[in-house]
């Protein structure tokens, strides 16, 4: 089986990401090279490491992780040179990744397979159910969307456009309809068509918002009297540019919504993308997928050693 990561239009994805990591003076091997060329190993350097993590996104306790590691081993002797301490770090981030690295696997057993998407305002879930149901088709799979954001007419229009980019029926109602009743009405067209996946698109809500996560229990109980386990997966849909408030969405969203998997998105619009060291390391959430840019192909399954190494390179 070919691996995700080894084909081309994926390849070219990460070449993309590579290239956008890699520009600004916040990512942390930037000029770290030519600053050490001989020089020994010491304090002042690995503060520095330290600082470019946390500016990067990788957060002041995934940092702290790493560092700390890495003092041990420098006070061993076991890292004299800048390119033993790099490729200690390589080592570091990809262990607190790895885990996280886990695709979506839709049951086939489950029909209709349930996706809720959740997250906040302009954190791009519309474009992510949009190239998530173009995979998911282009894969065999028959699929249905659900337009629950019923608080916004563009909501609905704009999943319309991606349901007849990826040649997919979108269920939906008049704009301020009750979300739960939109989920009802796509459930069960979904189930009397033999249909394989529904995607339901909520309301982008904040995460302090108590009322408006209470109604995504709702609709979560609305769900599983439809089909039985539904939903199956709650993806948080993360943008990448908001640094360390994706963390708090993401701890929030967690707690109160019962997130399954993670999308980070936009990381076209980020250099720093150490955001995803920082939620592996707190909440050890599986990464589903990771998207940059507005093509239908510009979102692909979460790989770990590609991911670190776009990074480095």
């Amino acid at each position: 089986m070919t691996n995700e990561a080894d084909k081309p239009g994926v390849r070219g994805f990460f070449k993309r990401l590579r290239a956008k990591l890699n520009t600004g003076p916040a990512w942390l091997t930037t000029d770290i090279k030519e600053l050490l060329p001989g020089r020994k190993i010491d304090a002042e350097i690995l503060d520095d490491l330290e600082t470019r993590l946390i500016l990067a996104d990788v957060g002041v306790e995934a940092a702290a992780r790493i560092l700390g590691d890495l003092r041990k081993r420098v006070a061993r002797k076991e890292l004299d040179d800048v390119d033993a301490l790099l490729k200690a770090l390589h080592a570091a981030m990809l262990d607190i990744l790895k885990p996280v690295e886990q695709p979506l696997n839709i049951d086939p057993n489950i029909r209709p397979y349930v996706i809720l998407v959740v997250g906040i305002n302009g954190a791009g879930k519309t474009t992510t159910i949009g190239k998530l149901a173009h995979r998911l088709k282009d894969g065999g799979a028959s699929v249905v969307l659900c337009a629950a954001d019923t608080f916004r007419a563009a909501a609905i229009e704009q999943l319309e456009v991606w349901g007849r980019r990826s040649g997919v029926e979108v269920v939906k109602q008049k704009s301020g309809a009750d979300p739960s009743a939109v989920i009802f009405d796509a459930l069960t067209a979904a189930r009397a068509r033999g249909a394989d996946v529904v995607i339901v698109d909520t309301a982008g809500r904040l995460h302090t918002k108590s009322n408006l996560m209470a109604e995504l229990d709702k609709m979560k109980r609305t769900a599983a009297k439809i089909v039985e386990g539904a939903p199956h997966e709650v993806l948080l849909v993360l943008d990448a540019t908001t640094g360390q408030n994706g963390l708090n969405q993401a701890r929030e969203f967690w707690s109160h919504a019962g997130v399954t998997g993670i999308v980070l998105t936009k990381l076209d619009g980020t250099a720093k993308g150490g955001i995803v060291v920082a939620i592996a390391r707190e909440l050890n959430l599986p990464i589903r997928f990771v998207g940059t840019g507005e093509q239908m192909n510009d979102l692909v399954p979460f790989d770990a050693e590609t991911y670190v190494n776009s990074l480095f390179e």
